[in-house]
């Protein structure tokens, strides 16, 4: 395997109903990314590949992703990529491609308008086109009866779900791209009415746009290009069955192999930036992980309180990667998902050692 890191980040503040296009969105993300590399002499023309993130869906246009290419300079012409998903599914194709030998380097971005549409309808097309989706069951309406599954079989408590949205809320005090934050009362959450039974309003995330990218490297470029180096020491993505009658909504099979594919129990781990949009998953994801207490869970907030749909999950990496790069951590945990009720997940674990 060819080693590959992550050797520049860039992300837009976290808003909601934005009037920006997506060009206007993603324009001060590539160009805050290459203005950080401009000190080591890297240029857009530097770049093999580019993959994109999105979802035309979100922004109720066909092939909306096109006018992203603007944004990149596609001339002299350039061998870029797209996946209707999250970012951190670009990245895991860029990471392919370089594993191929096919590039050297590449740039992974991600964008979202969650405030366009109906988001949370909107998502019911991710279901199964036969016998869930004509039901437009929404995002909340599917997490919340994974919660209750959760709760009644003990795997989680509403306490416990509560003391995940003040532990996030206050995490997001000193991460400037966070659109919620705050300090609150655990007994203070527990007393707020539901919003969706048996959630409440800070068990789920909130609607968020925003855009990211990533800059990817081999190792003689990432010499180069990058003091500290954030190596991709294993990464694995594993799916569950799309229908939720044929799979256990209290457990979270397929990022237990991932993440044990990706070796994350191969050694100690600082920090674990966990994509769960809702607070109950976190508590799976930390169960089918096995994560203790000694690591740092979501320490920019995660997406409970920041969440661009096709963008949070590869924020999650690039939250783990800046606190690696800075010297804060060495060893993290990078974890994107996809889909209803934690259907599809992607684990990467991440080293600053060289």
């Amino acid at each position: 395997m060819r080693d590959v890191a992550i050797v520049a980040t860039a992300q837009a503040k976290s808003t909601v109903n934005s009037t920006l296009t997506t060009p206007e969105l993603l324009v001060p993300v590539i160009t805050s990314l290459f203005e950080g590399l401009a000190s080591k002499g890297v240029e857009r023309t530097d770049i093999d590949f580019w993959c994109h993130g999105s979802c035309d869906y979100l922004t109720g246009q066909p092939f909306s992703f096109v006018a992203a290419v603007d944004v990149l300079g596609a001339w002299p012409p350039i061998v870029e990529s797209h996946v209707e998903a999250d970012g951190a599914f670009a990245l895991y194709e860029a990471w392919i491609k370089i594993q191929t030998g096919q590039a050297e380097t590449a740039v992974v971005f991600a964008n979202g308008k969650s405030s366009s549409g109906p988001v949370d309808r909107i998502l019911a097309l991710q279901h199964d086109p036969y016998t869930e989706a004509p039901l437009w069951p929404t995002m909340t309406a599917t997490a919340g009866m994974q919660a209750r599954a959760a709760l009644d079989a003990g795997v989680v408590t509403e306490r416990a779900m509560a003391e995940v949205a003040a532990r996030s809320q206050r995490s997001a005090m000193s991460n400037p791209n966070a659109l919620l934050r705050g300090e609150h009362d655990v007994d203070e959450l527990l007393a707020q009415p539901y919003a969706n039974a048996p959630l409440r309003t800070h068990d789920c995330p909130p609607v968020t746009d925003g855009a990211n990218a990533i800059v990817l490297a081999t190792a003689d470029a990432a010499a180069k290009w990058c003091d500290r180096p954030v190596w991709i020491r294993g990464i694995d993505h594993r799916i569950d069955t799309q229908r939720l009658g044929a799979r256990s909504l209290t457990t979270s099979a397929s990022t237990a192999i991932a993440a044990d594919k990706a070796g994350a129990g191969n050694g100690k781990l600082d920090l674990a930036e966990l994509h769960a949009p809702f607070t109950h998953q976190e508590l799976m994801l930390r169960s089918a992980i096995g994560l203790d207490e000694s690591v740092d869970i979501n320490p920019s907030g995660g997406a409970l309180c920041a969440n661009p749909q096709m963008a949070a999950g590869l924020a999650r990496f690039i939250e783990a990667a800046d606190r690696i790069a800075n010297g804060s951590a060495n060893r993290g945990l990078a974890h994107a998902t996809s889909g209803p009720c934690l259907q599809q997940n992607l684990v990467a674990v991440l080293e600053g050692a060289s």
